[in-house]
């Protein structure tokens, strides 16, 4: 091997182990799910009998929605938003904002009930996460949101159902 050819995988190497400690620019989150959730764990054949083609994409195969397609995005009455793939409370309607992106849009979020990793897919990391119960994909957190937290829990409308109060 030549040595800039190992010098190179070792910067690389290098780099790659400090990710975690980088920002980016990103929000540094650390999700954590409450130690009560038992684990939904199910076949694809199961996830597809019970997820429509839709909500499928997104949550089992980690898909984006089509901006300003989800219903949810537009939807303002009192309730809660639950996991579309197992039921679990996410968000409530007092934790829901119009961010302007057309994805429905959170700066709160229910803890213990997501759980988060880094996302490579656009180059650029981001941070993504997903229900604690079922690890379904909901969608990408960033730093751009209102306070209280600054944050912006940008969510698939098809991984989530909305419960009415």
């Amino acid at each position: 091997m030549k040595r800039r050819h190992f010098l190179g995988l070792a910067g690389l190497t290098g780099l790659t182990g400090m990710l975690p400690g980088l920002s980016f620019g990103f929000p540094r989150v650390k999700l954590e799910a409450d130690p009560a959730l038992e684990p939904l764990e199910l076949t694809e054949a199961q996830w597809r009998e019970r997820l429509s083609d839709k909500a499928f994409y997104v949550l089992r195969q980690h898909g984006t929605e089509e901006p300003f397609s989800s219903p949810l995005d537009a939807e303002w009455r009192e309730g809660e938003y639950r996991c579309a793939g197992c039921d679990l409370l996410l968000f409530t309607s007092d934790m829901k904002y119009d961010s302007g992106t057309g994805w429905p849009s959170y700066f709160e979020h229910v803890e213990g009930h997501m759980l988060s990793q880094l996302d490579f897919a656009m180059v650029w990391p981001r941070v993504e996460y997903h229900c604690a119960r079922c690890g379904g994909h909901q969608g990408h957190v960033f730093d751009d949101g209102p306070e209280p937290t600054g944050l912006r829990w940008c969510n698939n409308g098809a991984a989530l159902r909305f419960v009415p109060a």
